[in-house]
């Protein structure tokens, strides 16, 4: 069993999932960097950036909903939503 998810540990991981990825700078990330104007991601980027949120919280994210996403504080959002999250 997990421990329950805090708005904290939450914005952690997404932060952390978001650094590893090779196309995007740490330094320039921040909760409010849109993908594709701060950050240079295209549409393919984006994908895979979908792609590692859904393996790193185990469930999938759909098409509509994805496109959405536009910056990290939008996944943070959408997850929260989705999930039990904790102050």
């Amino acid at each position: 069993m997990q421990a329950p998810l805090t708005k904290k540990t939450l914005e952690d991981r997404i932060i952390l999932v978001l650094s590893l990825y090779d196309k995007i700078d740490p330094k320039k990330l921040t909760l409010d960097s849109d993908f594709v104007q701060d950050l240079g991601l295209d549409s393919l980027d984006h994908v895979e950036v979908i792609m590692a949120m859904e393996d790193e919280f185990g469930f999938e994210i759909p098409d509509g909903d994805a496109d959405r996403l536009k910056t990290p504080r939008d996944i943070f959002q959408y997850i929260a939503d989705k999930e039990d999250v904790y102050d």
